[in-house]
């Protein structure tokens, strides 16, 4: 099998993936999982996609992260192993579908308005 390559993407963070067949190694921007992504929480969103379909240590898996914040980013990289699951065998779709990791979550942060603070918060009114 050759490498797949695929992209997600969530609010600002963009991710390049490239699955290919091997031992379940995870690096991201030449680092380990453990050392990107600190926290088990990061970890196992990002081993979603594996786990759901009982794939754990079936493929290596090379991400080129930028953008955005570290949970973005994690979620980027889901979409983007689950896109590339998808590609290798298309019977992997129904499965990641109805758990929603093939879905681009189109939610990102509103601009800021003039006249105002922020994006939806006004300055103090006054009456006199």
């Amino acid at each position: 099998m050759e490498q797949i390559s695929t992209i997600g993407r969530r609010k600002a963070a963009i991710a390049r993936v490239f699955v290919s067949e091997g031992s379940g190694n995870i690096t991201i921007n030449g680092r380990d999982i453990k050392t990107y992504f600190p926290t088990l929480t990061l970890q196992y969103i990002v081993g979603q996609p594996f786990s759901v379909l009982g794939l754990e240590g079936k493929y290596d898996v090379k991400a080129n992260l930028d953008g955005g914040g570290i949970k973005g980013q994690a979620e980027a990289l889901r979409l983007g192993i689950s896109r590339a699951l998808c590609e290798i065998d298309i019977e992997n779709r129904p499965k990641l579908k109805t758990n929603g990791f093939l879905t681009r979550d189109p939610r990102v942060v509103e601009r800021k308005k003039y006249g105002q603070s922020k994006a939806r918060k006004r300055f103090q009114f006054s009456k006199r």
